[in-house]
């Protein structure tokens, strides 16, 4: 039998299924077999064969699916469907059923829940390795979606005061997305396309969708959220370089958020862009935005763009540090003496954060080496709360940033914030080993210090069930397992109460560690577990002779008052048969 005979009985086979589920099963039979290739090439033979806008539809329908940014819905992909690409008008005649795009499709192509799908994951892998069914796919795409939003019906929803959208599917997917499809395919009619559409993108409701997709929750008023926002969102440098040449737009101007463009391409790390912003002749680099005071690098290295982060480093025209102490410490005199276009890559936003503060937050090991390789940026600054770079890689577990750090002469490890925290205590409570392990390697630490609540490492690990970390501090001589903090609970107290047996294991086999020690308010362990319901932990303390199952705190309440209370059925029973022992 022939591999297209095979192929086409295996497309019945399918086609004759009922339901959707049946139909997945059936493929999901086939790609074991490795024979879905095959299949494929055969539909896709069938499509073609159906001749005229047929064949068209269908292949047109399997490009969209395969490459959309996200699921369409049924009205959404019919409509795409019917836009004419350079015409000025929607023909809603020309909108196709979906029961006819389904037919169109040969059974490739289902509905679930209003959003239409390929039929199968491997669909797509096998779309993704035919470039030649679509050709510029998202090229086409980018146009349809900007010929769609130049359409004189939207212009004039855009312009009338109740800017209602029904009627118009098509408009949310052509608004968020058009610039996407464009920068990874551009063409010259999609360049021309967008520069109609950003001629009078301040008064377009696409603005408006787009501002309120990008902002959400912070989401206060349109205005202005110009053409030039748009295409620094969006990080097409082509367009780009035509909007600044027609010098309509502000490059500083801040949006209702307080951003400009430059912070915009500096988010989405967007380097072309950001190159030709910073060779605008009035762009003002370092300006912050209004809300957090954060400026274009800084949010730039919080997103981890070095490439971007390179460009604003080079725009450092002088060392200020190589013009004396009078002048190269004081970032406003250099950006008076340059206009503004001095970048201080120390700059503190409102909380106090720096762009280094942002770049180990969240683990950008090569924005932190760019930075720490500037003497003007301070690589142990502490924010208005007082955690350091250190602090916040260690708080998060940023491994590499973390050595990094440690391996610079004027860093603090012991540090402590407005807490009392160290970067030690952050990384224990979190259940950081790889941090934990960097830090305890530290002659300069000190593993048991206490914060603002008396609390040390060992207890932040305690309480949140790292066994590893305990493990790491319980191995050092210099951390005390029984010590109490400000409210008399010990590391096995808080281990307890929060039902972490490994831990309570690990801090039972030490000689130091009293089990039925009360805090201040009388509860010991037991009682703190029994209160919880946790009944591997009871288990654990009452297998110990010195513990008092009877034991009553500072208001007469046992361990089995506690469980009765909390309805822990297991635990009352337990703690019953352990009474009457």
């Amino acid at each position: 039998m022939s591999r297209f005979l095979l192929a086409s009985l295996n497309i019945k086979a399918i086609l004759q299924e009922t339901t959707l589920y049946r139909r997945r099963e059936k493929l999901g039979a086939m790609a074991n077999g490795s024979g879905l290739g095959d299949v494929y090439d055969a539909t896709i033979g069938r499509i073609k064969a159906q001749g005229g806008d047929r064949a068209r539809l269908g292949i047109a329908a399997l490009m969209w699916i395969s490459h959309s940014e996200r699921p369409l819905k049924v009205d959404e992909i019919c409509h795409a469907l019917a836009v004419e690409i350079g015409s000025a008008h929607m023909n809603t005649s020309n909108v196709p059923s979906i029961q006819t795009v389904l037919i169109c499709c040969q059974g490739l192509a289902v509905v679930e829940s209003s959003t239409i799908r390929l039929i199968h994951f491997t669909l797509k892998e096998y779309l993704s390795g035919r470039p030649d069914l679509f050709g510029r796919a998202h090229s086409k795409i980018a146009e349809t979606c900007l010929t769609y939003l130049n359409f004189r019906a939207i212009k004039e929803l855009s312009t009338s005061p109740s800017r209602d959208p029904r009627g118009t599917p098509f408009l949310e997917y052509s608004s968020l997305y058009w610039g996407t499809h464009m920068r990874m395919d551009l063409s010259d009619r999609s360049v021309y396309l967008a520069l109609s559409l950003l001629d009078q993108y301040d008064n377009h409701i696409s603005a408006e969708l787009l501002w309120k997709s990008a902002i959400g929750p912070y989401f206060n008023s349109l205005e202005p959220f110009s053409a030039l926002h748009c295409i620094s969102y969006f990080g097409i440098a082509e367009v780009t370089i035509d909007l600044t040449k027609m010098k309509r737009w502000d490059v500083n101007q801040r949006d209702s958020a307080g951003l400009t463009p430059l912070m915009w391409a500096a988010m989405y790390g967007h380097e072309g862009v950001v190159n030709i912003l910073l060779q605008q002749k009035h762009n003002q680099p370092d300006i912050p935005d209004i809300k957090y005071g954060r400026t274009a690098l800084s949010w730039a290295a919080g997103g981890g763009h070095e490439g971007v982060v390179r460009l604003f480093l080079g725009r450092l025209f002088v060392n200020p540090w190589s013009m004396g102490r009078r002048w190269g410490k004081t970032a406003r005199v250099m950006n008076l003496i340059f206009q503004s276009k001095y970048i201080n890559p120390d700059k503190p936003d409102n909380n106090g954060q720096t762009p280094l503060s942002w770049a180990t937050m969240n683990g950008h090991d090569g924005v932190v080496k760019l930075l720490l390789g500037r003497r003007d940026v301070s690589s142990d600054r502490p924010d208005n709360c007082g955690r350091t770079p250190l602090l916040w890689a260690s708080q998060n577990g940023r491994d590499g940033v973390v050595k990094l750090l440690l391996e610079l002469k004027d860093i603090y490890p012991d540090w402590r914030d407005y807490r009392g925290q160290t970067p030690l205590s952050r990384a224990a409570w979190n259940g950081y080993d790889g941090v934990v392990r960097l830090l305890l390697e530290r002659k300069d630490i000190s593993p048991d210090m206490l914060d603002n609540y008396g609390q040390t490492p060992l207890s932040w690990a305690a309480w949140n069930g790292h066994d590893g970390v305990a493990k790491l501090l319980l191995a050092r001589e210099d951390v005390s397992p029984d010590r109490p903090d400000l409210y008399g609970q010990t590391p096995l107290s808080w281990a307890a109460g929060s039902g972490c047996a490994g831990v309570v294991k690990l801090l039972l086999a030490r000689e130091e560690v009293s089990p039925d020690r009360p805090d201040n308010g009388g509860q010991t362990p037991l009682s703190w577990a029994a209160s919880g319901g946790h009944d591997a932990v009871v288990k654990l303390l009452l297998g110990r002779e010195d513990v008092n199952p009877d034991k009553a705190d500072n208001r007469g309440q046992k361990p089995l008052s506690w469980a009765t209370r909390g309805g822990h059925g297991r635990v009352e029973e337990l703690l019953f048969k352990a009474g009457r022992r």
